[in-house]
């Protein structure tokens, strides 16, 4: 008994000592690529009626075929018990409970024709396999089901009229549309089907039609304006544009549709920028988005209106935050709304009367881009993605608005076990605003030395850098390098005039505000100022060459989907309506050709002498690929060391996760070469 009992023990300290050793080794261990490749994302949660479970996307990289492998998650809110509700379908998205909770509906690609299209199935949660039940010719892009269940109304794109040589038409007219456009744009109109009919028998029923168009997203930017039927089954709140041409896109409003006779109304008689509408639990009223201050604005804040009709009243105007969402609670009376807020993303709960209440979240940033990423149960309960400092996505749950969340789910723990860099708010003024960012540091940072900073600056400009986890920063600060994100302003982070204060003053106004926060930085003594970066993606890659151009103080820079030309955005860009606002007006009207050339980065091309690194999308529709080639020109022409990397893919970042790999690899490898001691560039 004695020996057994030494062995027990021994065997006790032998794992506790390996244990020890294990933990002792992931903490030194550093985020690299590979642990990079290894992030699992949550996405889209939705609450089961009942309130007892919640189903959420949950995608992994497959790098050997290079996609995301997508399945749809059930999540037990009492025990964290999970069961996969998907196999086989790499592709699944927008995964909505049938109202009684009986079905579930999603969205995967399906033979359609020659191709694969988005198709809606659905799943009885008592057994079985998912049933297609749409045969959309040009795909389903979201839809919604009937409050009693028997039917889903769905939102597709017409058929183009013009002649065609085999699959390809022989002539188009171009409107209002961005350069890369090569086939005819089409209106996307609502169809409604029943929730049990078979893809293939052709029950699909058109409800609107017209030359007029629901919105297209094209990302980055919020979700296409959801479809909110009224509780009695009998009308749908949608929102209506002018065209089906993206640069038409604020000639919006919201529309009522009566199911059963066609006939549609304007529900506040506007015409421009209105969109999200959202039915109350009892139908008597209507939530929406409309920008402050009407159409001079980029602000969304929340309106509410009777359904009957008529202009609606703000009710988030006292909140002065880009707010996104209105999730009512179940009593009608007040409703869950959120957005930036300073260097944290926050929820509140906005009564129809009063001041709203932010939720005790904790460290934690619910996630979304341009978008809450969110679901309200039946009985008031949240659940919500989310990420903190230090741990990548998961599922949080919260049982009432005054409860503290609770995580669901761990499936990036592996991260938060490795060496990370302390996450930390900073504050400083410039001109009349007070500003925020955020320092990430290296893992071994240590008070009395220096360390190389690297400037990584946020696209919007309507977006913030947050208190959360950041996968670039994190590979930079575990390179040894001091990561500073400054919200500068046109951020959409810290109020209405902090936001319009990047009117007509694209690039020196927040150029201001950057090196303001950097010589802040520098007084704290830890920044090699002899070895800065500055990087960006979008208006994040605009900043860039701004800087590199008006302030000679870099060794490297990298410049991703830069607007380097404003002009060049202007004419063959996305987005043309919002440029023109930005400037006061058209390019080619009055004398606003000047604020575009002035603003332009490509104008100050002469002075750059910065080595940069050029990283663009071939179809790229927000900022065309033409931007990167001038910049490029500019400076190989004028001696400045340059690459310039274009991935063949459409959209404004690559989507995939080899290239998003390549991405990381390409910025790693450009800011080392520079960045290096000089000791160590020597050798190489």
């Amino acid at each position: 008994m004695m020996m057994k009992s030494n062995l027990q023990r021994f065997s006790f300290f032998a794992v506790l000592c390996v244990g020890l050793a294990a933990s002792g080794f992931a903490q030194t261990k550093r985020f690299d690529l590979d642990a990079s490749s290894k992030l699992v994302r949550l996405s889209d949660p939705n609450i089961a009626p009942d309130g007892k479970s919640i189903v959420v996307v949950v995608a992994r990289a497959n790098y050997e075929e290079n996609r995301w492998e997508n399945e749809l998650l059930l999540v037990d809110v009492a025990t964290g018990a999970q069961r996969a509700l998907t196999s086989g379908r790499n592709d699944v998205s927008q995964p909505r409970w049938s109202p009684n909770g009986d079905r579930l509906a999603f969205v995967t690609n399906a033979p359609t024709g020659k191709e694969s299209k988005p198709q809606i199935f659905v799943l009885a949660m008592n057994g079985g396999e998912a049933k297609r039940i749409t045969n959309a010719p040009n795909g389903v892009q979201h839809y919604a089901w009937k409050p009693d269940g028997s039917e889903i109304a769905f939102v597709t794109a017409d058929d183009s009229p013009n002649k065609k040589i085999g699959d390809r038409e022989i002539a188009f007219e171009v409107g209002n549309d961005h350069f890369l456009v090569n086939a005819q744009v089409t209106s996307s109109h609502i169809w409604l089907t029943s929730a049990n009919a078979n893809a293939n028998a052709g029950t699909a029923k058109r409800l609107t039609s017209g030359a007029w168009s629901l919105p297209i997203t094209l990302p980055p930017g919020s979700p296409s304006s959801p479809l909110s039927w009224s509780p009695d089954g009998k009308t749908i709140a949608f929102v209506k544009r002018v065209s089906p041409h993206y640069g038409d896109s604020r000639v919006s409003s919201v529309q009522l549709l009566d199911v059963a006779t066609g006939a549609i109304r304007a529900l506040t008689g506007r015409s421009e920028r209105e969109s999200q509408p959202v039915f109350s639990p009892d139908g008597s009223r209507v939530a929406y988005w409309y920008p402050r201050d009407g159409q001079a604005s980029n602000i969304n804040e929340i309106h509410v209106t009777n359904a009957t009709g008529g202009e609606g009243r703000c009710v988030t105007t006292a909140l002065d935050r880009n707010v996104f969402r209105s999730m009512w609670m179940p009593d009608g009376k007040s409703f869950i709304t959120g957005g930036n807020d300073g260097t944290r993303v926050s929820l509140w709960l906005q009564p129809l009367e009063g001041a709203a209440r932010k939720l005790d979240l904790g460290a934690i940033n619910p996630g979304g881009s341009f978008w809450i990423d969110a679901s309200l149960s039946n009985d008031g309960a949240l659940a919500f993605t989310g990420t903190e400092p230090h741990r990548p996505a998961e599922l949080y749950y919260l049982s009432s608005p005054t409860a503290k969340p609770k995580r669901l789910t761990d499936f990036n723990g592996q991260i938060t076990a490795l060496a990370l860099g302390k996450v930390e708010k900073v504050e400083w003024t410039n001109d009349e605003y007070k500003l925020d960012g955020v320092v990430t540091y290296p893992p071994d940072f240590a008070a009395g030395r220096t360390y190389p900073l690297v400037l990584y600056v946020h696209g919007g400009p309507a977006a913030a850098s947050k208190e959360s986890f950041g996968t670039l920063p994190q590979l930079f600060a575990a390179r040894g390098w001091v990561v500073f994100e400054p919200n500068y302003r046109g951020s959409d982070n810290l109020g209405s005039k902090f936001m319009r204060g990047i009117y007509n003053d694209a690039g020196a106004g927040p150029g201001r505000d950057v090196m303001a926060g950097i010589e802040l930085l520098k007084k704290r003594g830890f920044v090699d100022a002899s070895r800065m970066a500055v990087t960006g993606w979008s208006y994040g890659g605009y900043m860039t060459t701004w800087m590199i151009g008006h302030y000679q103080i870099w060794k490297a820079a990298v410049a991703g989907a830069a607007v380097t030309d404003w002009m060049d955005q202007y004419n063959i860009g996305d987005s043309n309506v919002s440029r023109a606002g930005q400037f006061g007006g058209s390019p080619w009207t009055g004398d606003f050709e000047k604020a575009y050339r002035e603003q332009s980065p490509i104008t100050a091309a002469p002075q750059i002498k910065t080595p940069t690194l050029i990283l663009s999308d071939t179809g790229d529709v927000r900022v065309p690929i033409t931007q990167s080639f001038k910049l490029y020109h500019a400076l190989r022409d004028n001696n400045v060391p340059v690459q310039f990397i274009a991935y063949p893919v459409a959209g404004h970042s690559p989507g995939d996760p080899v290239r998003q790999q390549d991405v990381n690899r390409r910025y790693l490898e450009w800011l080392e070469k520079y960045l290096a001691p000089a000791a160590t560039s020597q050798r190489q």
